[in-house]
């Protein structure tokens, strides 16, 4: 078996406003739309499901308490991304860094509270 792809999904209670974050604050793409309850955003090569709930997420917290983080996006450069995340209005979480374990990161959380780290190896 050869995995061609994996496709993470993240709940919604508000799916306007989430593809509104996603295009509009982080410059992601909306791929599709189903209804008014489900619908993909494009991420560079990868797409990321958004799905409507009636109730927030109850593993948003879990994680942040944690410093988990609900998807991790390697990019090419950590430091345009977070310049042109403060323009767009996102609060950073935690202003870009370099780890003890060698990446270069920064965190933000996105319009429901999902913890999304934006990285890069440092090698």
């Amino acid at each position: 078996m050869r995995i061609i792809r994996l496709t993470p999904q993240l709940r919604t209670t508000n799916l306007a406003e989430s593809i509104a974050f996603y295009t509009q604050k982080l410059g992601f793409a909306l791929e599709f739309q189903y209804d008014d309850f489900y619908a993909g955003i494009r991420a560079g090569e990868q797409v990321l499901h958004l799905k409507l709930v009636d109730e927030r997420d109850p593993s948003i917290d879990f994680v942040a308490r944690g410093e988990h983080f609900d998807l991790y996006f390697e990019v090419d450069d950590v430091d345009a991304a977070a310049e042109t995340f403060r323009a767009n209005g996102v609060t950073i979480v935690q202003d870009v860094h370099d780890t003890a374990w060698g990446t270069r990161e920064c965190v933000i959380r996105d319009d429901q509270g999902h913890t999304l780290y934006f990285g890069r190896s440092r090698t």
